[in-house]
């Protein structure tokens, strides 16, 4: 193979690496790159609810079509004590995205804490429908509305 061919060649080849790895960034979900929301996550992983309610209502202020932050804002705003302030947010990811699977798994979470129910079950009805083969979410929501349904029996 001549020199200039050769040199043809890796130049295409390394172009079309540069270009598929700016793709691959591109295609990465905004609250990835975004340092504020990394932060707001690593706060609720270590039970810093209440910390990360400021970071996340800044993050969907700015980015306010995210499903995974509403669903967040909604769990950090729950384990923070406020129970009836974590359904506009987990309602707001619903609506976001009907198909957020966790977001029903903690939203029924949250009804059960509410002593409703009927609504876990609703939302444990959609994770059936969601989870082909179970899941994770609903495994969780199942085993929350046993428990809650066996405390009900206990308490009688």
């Amino acid at each position: 193979m001549k020199t200039p061919l050769r040199f043809a060649l890796g130049l295409l080849l390394n172009l079309l690496l540069v270009s598929l790895s700016f793709a691959a960034a591109e295609s990465e979900p905004a609250q990835v790159r975004d340092p504020q929301f990394k932060q707001a996550v690593d706060m609720v992983a270590a039970h810093q609810y209440a910390q990360a309610i400021p970071l996340l209502k800044a993050y969907v202020a700015r980015v306010s079509d995210d499903a995974d932050a509403y669903n967040y804002l909604g769990y950090a705003t729950r384990k923070s004590g406020d129970l009836q302030g974590a359904f506009p947010y987990y309602e707001r990811a619903l609506k976001l995205n009907p198909r957020h699977r966790a977001v029903h798994e903690y939203i029924g979470e949250a009804y059960l804490l509410a002593n409703n129910l009927p609504k876990a079950e609703e939302h444990l009805k959609i994770l059936d429908g969601l989870c082909t083969f179970s899941c994770e979410e609903y495994r969780e929501l199942k085993e929350a509305v046993a428990a809650y349904k066996a405390r009900q029996v206990s308490a009688k």
